[in-house]
């Protein structure tokens, strides 16, 4: 069997269901193999957008997500997508074709470990064909076992070598919940006990931990709230805060003012999360994570939370009176925005567009938030419904990602429509390419391009200086008719009688669709620095 056969079969028989990738001379016949096995594969336009086609795939599934892209600059275009996938703590496996073993001429050869490792990702080389496959093998386990891409690296004259096929073992570790240290657990109880307006903040690692979480809320009186990786984890309960931090409606500010204790689970703290720290000032904190680095509870969010009601239970803490109607009350009333400023002619408001497209927009569905200033507003308005339905590819601050990771969404099949938004200065970044890419495949996406007419970030620092904007103002196509040519369907939105057209549009789509949200720049939140 030659060796881009033998990886190809490896790669299924080791769970791998998608590749995304562009093929080049030295991996297009994996990719071939692979397709003819019967794997999907999905070739993207660009080899980032083949990248966050991987994330997107990776996020919504919990699977590993594959990618394979040739060697040179195919490579280095996949640096950014490293980048966000390790700060993201996506596991992927990325295979590079390699110029050959014997080439000095080349002149796409450049050193591929070196291009690959400041980036923080993993490399494994292919150190001989008849070594590929257990090579490979090291390079999954690193990938699922570390939650970070890993490189694997093979060079283009290994590919048509002939090798025995044999089924090399991943030997992943069993699963194991990390139980906390007993004195460390005795000294939360004791600060839960000394506290009088305790608050929960769940992240990412403890959405399977959901319902013990909610019951450490109600025995210790505390209100929920969840960083953006977690929102909508606690939606429809009474004291749900929603999201904490930057993107924070103003009772959720409130309560977060008058806590005296924070209570984290299974989150890292970052700056958007806590306002650059401002949200602990002042506070105790107790922090339950697995990362020894920044826990004062180490361990499995479900094992914790469950050891700490046991602890107060049987230290007969009382539970604390911080929750009151009033507050609930307030906490409901916030998502309800009132009455929203005028705004120029031909532009819809953001905020009363997005939340009538929360309620137009299909259920259950996956949602991908790319980065823009938009996300002031998107981030409170448009629901997943499932924490687990949203893919967020942010860690990295790059804009124009969105539209890769709400194909690899898609094509994991799960039978919901993916919900893109992004902004236009994103969206003309890197999504046409990756738009036509969603028509190729016929993948049901739905994207809400929040449309201020240029990079409205840059924007608002301009006008806060009395500079001229203009720099940062774009006449871009019209994006509805620029969809249609991609192979989809577009329709702007400039008021609330489009706002029910789009309705109709979504109901009756056939094809990825795009609606395009005119908006006016000067109504739009600035991120926060």
């Amino acid at each position: 069997m030659k060796v881009h056969a033998a990886l190809a079969r490896a790669l299924a028989n080791h769970g791998t269901d998608t590749m995304f990738g562009l093929i080049g001379d030295a991996n297009l016949f994996l990719a071939h193999s692979f397709a003819d096995g019967g794997g999907q594969y999905v070739g993207a336009v660009h080899e980032a957008g083949a990248m966050f086609m991987a994330f997107g795939y990776a996020g919504r599934t919990g699977k590993l997500g594959v990618v394979t892209v040739t060697h040179g600059p195919a490579l280095t275009n996949t640096l950014t997508g490293l980048v966000e996938a390790v700060r993201g703590r996506i596991p992927l496996l990325v295979i590079a074709g390699d110029t050959a073993t014997t080439s000095r001429s080349s002149i796409q050869d450049i050193p591929q470990r070196d291009v690959v490792l400041p980036t923080g990702a993993g490399f494994e080389q292919a150190r001989t064909p008849e070594t590929a496959l257990a090579d490979l093998a090291l390079a999954i386990r690193r990938a699922v076992v570390e939650r970070r891409p890993v490189v694997f690296n093979v060079p283009v004259d290994f590919t048509w070598h002939d090798v025995d096929y044999w089924d090399v073992p991943l030997d992943l570790p069993a699963p194991q919940r990390l139980g906390p240290d007993r004195e460390a657990l005795l000294q939360a109880v004791l600060e839960i006990a000394a506290a009088d307006r305790p608050v929960l903040l769940a992240g990412r690692g403890a959405i399977g931990a959901r319902s013990s979480v909610l019951r450490l809320a109600e025995r210790i009186g505390a209100p929920m709230a969840t960083t953006l990786k977690a929102k909508d984890l606690f939606r429809g309960e009474p004291f749900d805060m929603e999201v904490a931090g930057a993107v924070a409606g103003p009772a959720t500010r409130e309560v977060f003012a008058a806590a005296d204790l924070i209570i984290s689970i299974g989150t890292s703290l970052n700056g958007y999360a806590t306002e650059n720290g401002r949200l602990l000032r002042g506070k105790k904190q107790v922090v339950i994570d697995i990362d020894e680095a920044r826990a004062t509870l180490r361990g499995d969010a479900t094992a914790v939370t469950d050891r700490l009601i046991d602890l107060l239970d049987l230290m007969n803490v009382p539970r604390r009176e911080f929750r009151t109607p009033e507050m609930a009350h307030r906490l409901t009333a916030q998502a309800a925005p009132g009455e929203r400023p005028p705004t120029a002619p031909g532009t819809v408001d953001v905020v009363t567009a997005l939340r009538r497209l929360d309620e137009i927009l299909p259920r259950p569905r996956t949602v991908v938030s790319d980065a823009g200033r938009f996300m002031m507003e998107s981030s409170r308005y448009v629901h997943p419904g499932d924490p687990r339905a949203y893919v967020l590819p942010v860690n990295f601050g790059s804009i124009g990602m969105g539209m890769g990771a709400a194909v690899g969404a898609a094509a994991a099949r799960t039978g919901e429509p993916v919900i893109l938004v992004c902004g236009d200065g994103g969206f003309m970044h890197a999504g046409t390419g990756e738009f036509s890419t969603a028509a190729r495949y016929g993948l049901d996406i739905i994207v809400v391009v929040c449309n201020d007419g240029g990079y409205g970030a840059e924007h608002i620092q301009y006008t806060r200086r009395d500079l001229d904007p203009a720099l940062s103002l774009f006449d871009w196509p019209d994006l509805a008719k620029l969809a249609g040519a991609l192979g989809g369907d577009g329709i702007t939105v400039r008021g609330p009688l489009d706002l029910e057209q789009a309705a109709k549009a979504v109901e009756n789509r056939t094809s990825p669709l795009l609606i395009d949200l005119r908006l006016d720049v000067h109504h739009i939140q600035a991120l926060p620095h």
